[in-house]
């Protein structure tokens, strides 16, 4: 008997599941990350998570955790349904980054409006109380953003989003695929949780990496604020320019540690629980 095979519908439905049992995980680390790349200065991981338990309590470290899980349910819903979709078979390196990519840029502009929300919601707690958006929920946010700045700036942001997400795809998807497949040629591994753990770290370091400078320029692209009909930054460009002559080249990375300790245990536990619920549903459902 050949092996057992997953309908493309499961791929979607098993995709966007593991991204957000995921993100129940690490959406603190989210919080801190976007928090300390829409500082302006020099500031530390210890340090903002020390000033969010001490102004806003332990809970708000999972401040826009709803907005961060419907984000998983579009944008990786879409992105690793696509992809492990369109990998059947044995496709060369090259060819799984140029999946990765499209995955990637086709789920990024399906889930922009839910990271707009995610990145408001988690910045939300950095300003004074007089300019806080104080949204409910990802709902309300959406709401609200749709009725007080118009249904497009849902969408704001979504050309550095959807590089962003090309970038992370790319590194990610076709590296944890390499990686795996890298492994398990030096006769070391098989197929189990070891090996996906293993992978995942390789690709959560290698896509933290190559990522970065674009993510920084989709958030603050998204928190921004219009004064006197001017928008803060022109564009993705623009963001990374200003960074870099206001912050020193390095400010580009700035919260790599909050944004690996958040990519690489989510790629971890997003690959993780793909794995096994693919492999679950083979053995009792197929």
């Amino acid at each position: 008997m050949g092996e057992k095979t997953v309908p493309n519908s499961i791929k979607f439905l098993i995709g966007g599941t593991s991204g957000m049992a995921a993100t129940c995980f690490v959406q603190p680390l989210d919080l801190v990350k976007n928090r300390m790349q829409l500082s302006g200065g020099k500031t530390s991981t210890a340090s903002v998570i020390s000033s969010i338990l001490k102004n806003e309590g332990i809970f708000a470290m999972y401040n826009g955790l709803s907005a961060g899980l419907l984000r998983q349910a579009t944008y990786t819903t879409t992105r690793l349904g696509i992809y492990t979709w369109a990998k059947d078979g044995p496709p060369s390196f090259l060819t799984k980054a140029a999946l990765g990519m499209f995955a990637g840029c086709i789920g990024a502009f399906v889930g922009t409006p839910a990271e707009v929300a995610l990145i408001r919601m988690t910045s939300d707690g950095r300003l004074p109380l007089a300019e806080r958006r104080n949204y409910k929920h990802v709902i309300d946010a959406l709401c609200r953003i749709t009725k007080e700045e118009g249904v497009f700036t849902l969408w704001r942001g979504a050309i550095p989003t959807m590089g962003r997400a090309m970038v992370v795809n790319a590194a990610q998807l076709a590296s944890y695929s390499q990686a795996k497949q890298a492994l398990l040629d030096t006769g070391y591994f098989e197929e189990n949780i070891t090996l996906h753990f293993v992978s995942s770290m390789i690709s959560g370091l290698v896509t933290t990496a190559a990522s970065m400078p674009v993510d920084i320029a989709k958030t603050r692209i998204q928190n921004m604020k219009t004064v006197d009909g001017k928008p803060e930054y022109k564009g993705a460009v623009d963001v990374l320019i200003k960074v870099v002559r206001n912050e020193g080249l390095f400010a580009l990375w700035k919260g790599f540690i909050p944004y690996w300790g958040r990519l690489g245990p989510h790629t971890v536990l997003t690959f993780i629980f793909l794995e096994q619920m693919t492999s679950a549903y083979k053995t009792y459902a197929a």
